[in-house]
């Protein structure tokens, strides 16, 4: 069962502060690079993995290959295994498409929670949101079929429509097949207006996969949280303001949570290391509240 979260005034209030001067979380100035975020021009070796990355994938995310991928994966019938688990798994990951950190995953999910838990003290599904939203990307491990990065991380968009110029290094979409089928190429593509997001077919990887597992195992995080790990990595809609033709009356209710919880996804990166041994208690308290002892995967 899931529930809707209400946005709050103080949530709003929240999620636009830039600083702190009560001991919250601040916006750092630059990444752990020393660049500016998300910038995906600068001239480094990181850059050029990153621009690789985004050109297979965009290459390859097509609707039908999503299609594949959602049926193959929706059987959760690679692993069993609890959260924490899976959350120790990403010692072993490291996410080619992200230009602010180069850090295992596992470091950048404790941050994330730990940085939202100093803004949002009472919401403890947000803190559990924060260190869970990036699990998805143990597909990348050979357990979980060892897919190649494009097909894991990096900005998601949506399939069977217009790509729209807020998608990043939205040149290379001319080589993906579904670019010149007119089936796939206008504005509504195979959708309507207010169809809702849910109803919308998005490039594959660890958010749509994660949102599965979470799902299908009958988590009981609110519907807010679920939004939130489904399309984190949607940054043509809740940075670009793209797609919006296409969400519900829902959809709106949950992205404004969404946008508060990107501030924490993205700006906590960092060389920092949470200590884990103390964190560990209260975010396994957590996942027993909200989710079964093992999950299928």
């Amino acid at each position: 069962m899931t529930i809707l979260v209400a946005q709050t005034e103080h949530g709003a209030e929240v999620g636009n502060k830039k600083g702190s001067s009560n001991g919250g979380f601040a916006v750092p100035g630059n990444n752990a690079f020393g660049n500016s975020f998300r910038d995906y021009n600068a001239e480094t070796e990181r850059q050029k993995i990153v621009t690789e990355l985004y050109r297979q994938s965009h290459i390859n995310q097509t609707y039908d290959f999503v299609k594949k991928m959602r049926e193959e994966y929706g059987k959760l019938n690679k692993v069993e295994m609890s959260i924490w688990e899976c959350c120790e798994l990403l010692n072993e990951v490291v996410d080619d498409s992200d230009p602010d950190l180069d850090e295992p995953q596992i470091e950048h999910l404790l941050q994330t929670a730990e940085a939202i838990r100093k803004d949002y003290p009472n919401d403890d599904w947000l803190h559990l949101t924060g260190l869970i939203h990036d699990l998805g990307k143990v597909l990348l491990l050979p357990s979980f079929g060892g897919l190649p990065q494009w097909a894991v991380v990096g900005d998601t968009f949506p399939l069977g429509c217009a790509f729209d110029e807020s998608i990043v290094l939205h040149e290379q979409l001319k080589e993906n097949p579904d670019n010149s089928n007119p089936a796939y190429n206008t504005k509504y593509g195979v959708y309507s207006e207010g169809c809702g997001l849910e109803n919308v077919v998005t490039s594959w990887g660890h958010d749509d996969y994660m949102y599965l597992v979470a799902k299908e195992n009958k988590t009981t995080l609110p519907s807010a949280a679920l939004f939130i790990i489904r399309y984190h990595s949607f940054y043509p809609l809740h940075r670009g303001g793209a797609y919006t033709h296409l969400m519900n009356k829902e959809d709106r209710e949950n992205l404004k949570w969404l946008k508060i919880f990107s501030k924490y996804d993205l700006y906590s990166k960092s060389k920092f290391r949470i200590d884990v041994k103390k964190v560990k208690p209260y975010y396994m308290s957590l996942i027993k509240k909200y989710f079964p002892a093992k999950l299928k995967w």
